[in-house]
């Protein structure tokens, strides 16, 4: 049974950061490009980072230079390191396999207030 577990959101002030785990099960991790997807209020779903089994990451132009996204092979967990958070980037984050079927999380919600 695939499981996805996002921790790490929360409230912080514009210009902090987080860091939000994602830790699978039920999957053979290494094999598999991971995601993250935040939703803000009355908003689709976008992609946020995504890094493939190799290690090659991309990540939607409002989020390059502040998030970073990595893995951990070791803990079946992929990784999300949110700088210079802003105001607009409050939404749940989701983390996201695809294997056959898409496969998301229950979300993490971040809130960027002062």
């Amino acid at each position: 049974q695939v499981q996805l577990v996002e921790s790490g959101g929360g409230l912080v002030q514009p210009g902090g950061s987080l860091r939000l785990s994602c830790a699978t099960s039920g999957i053979l991790f290494s094999i598999y490009n991971m995601a993250w997807y935040r939703q803000a209020p009355e908003k689709q779903r976008e992609l946020v980072a995504i890094i493939s089994s190799g290690g090659t990451t991309n990540y939607a132009s409002s989020v390059k230079g502040r998030f970073t996204i990595s893995r951990d092979s070791a803990k079946n967990t992929v990784y999300l390191q949110m700088n210079s958070l802003k105001p607009e980037d409050t939404a749940v984050y989701y983390c996201h396999l695809r294997r056959g079927q898409d496969y998301w999380g229950k979300g993490t919600l971040v809130t960027v207030s002062s």
